[in-house]
């Protein structure tokens, strides 16, 4: 498996990446022309769906995250399972100062500029948690250059990936982190996500538009456990379909069909249009 392999200069790439240190991590004022699944990512765990064996009352994390720690880890699960908002959730939980990359667009300058800032704000008595997102995707020489930042608890990392760490990380570097498997979700926690992006009014869809039982149903189906998926294809069949008896199954069907038709072969839409065709 090829992977990349950055050399240049990422400074102005993390700058891009990272948010003020001052800012919440969720902010209240998200664009309101910002996709409907962005606009209601959950701000709190209590809003968080899905993932009872890790966020439940006795789950795994429930029992290890608290104020002031938080074990650097790699969250494995499939796109719209919630990697990255649990990430965040477990971050504002703990506390310490976010920052956030991407594998796929970050190298080895960006991980030194991070440990920099880092080293500094440890000096100060602060932490940070660092987010990198498909974690897999850094070869070895940037796994590497991880590993000493870790181990010394200069960051705390947390990883997502799609893919199984356990061939995709080098060992020294996963020996070193705790490894959290997340599942697609369920029908109950898509009916979820899907009924309160439909009734919010301050960032979903207001009450505007509602769904049948069946449209409901195939819109569960469709999205294959992919919370992201079932956002996305929810808000196109709203923007077409709005009437008095709701959107039903045959909307729901051509708004999927619409998403899987619109991707780029290169960008994230690759790969969520090439997870629902498997699913």
């Amino acid at each position: 498996m090829d992977r990349p392999t950055h050399r240049a200069s990422g400074a102005t790439r993390q700058r891009a990446s990272a948010p003020n240190p001052t800012e919440p991590l969720f902010s209240a004022d998200t664009a309101p022309d910002a996709p409907l699944a962005a606009r209601m990512r959950p701000r709190t765990l209590d809003e968080f769906r899905g993932q009872p064996h890790l966020v439940g009352d006795k789950g795994a994390l429930t029992r290890v995250v608290r104020p002031g720690y938080l074990p650097s880890m790699v969250l494995w699960g499939p796109p719209g399972s919630g990697k990255t908002t649990l990430a965040r959730l477990l971050a504002d939980r703990s506390g310490g100062t976010w920052r956030q990359i991407s594998a796929v667009t970050s190298g080895v300058a960006d991980i030194r500029a991070l440990v920099k800032e880092a080293q500094a704000l440890r000096e100060a008595g602060g932490r940070m948690i660092v987010f990198i997102d498909e974690l897999h995707r850094f070869n070895k020489s940037q796994q590497d250059a991880l590993l000493p930042h870790v181990e010394e608890g200069t960051i705390t990392l947390i990883g997502a990936t799609t893919e199984n760490p356990y061939y995709e990380i080098n060992s020294p570097l996963l020996s070193r982190l705790r490894v959290y498997r997340l599942e697609p979700l369920d029908a109950e926690a898509l009916t979820v996500i899907v009924d309160r992006a439909l009734a919010d009014s301050d960032h979903g869809l207001g009450g505007g538009v509602s769904l049948t039982d069946a449209g409901r149903a195939a819109l569960i189906d469709l999205s294959g456990g992919d919370a992201r998926q079932a956002l996305n294809i929810l808000e196109s069949a709203a923007s077409v379909e709005g009437g008095d008896d709701g959107i039903g199954p045959e909307a729901v069907s051509e708004a999927a069909q619409q998403r899987l038709l619109e991707y780029d072969r290169v960008g994230d839409q690759h790969y969520e249009a090439a997870s629902a065709f498997i699913k």
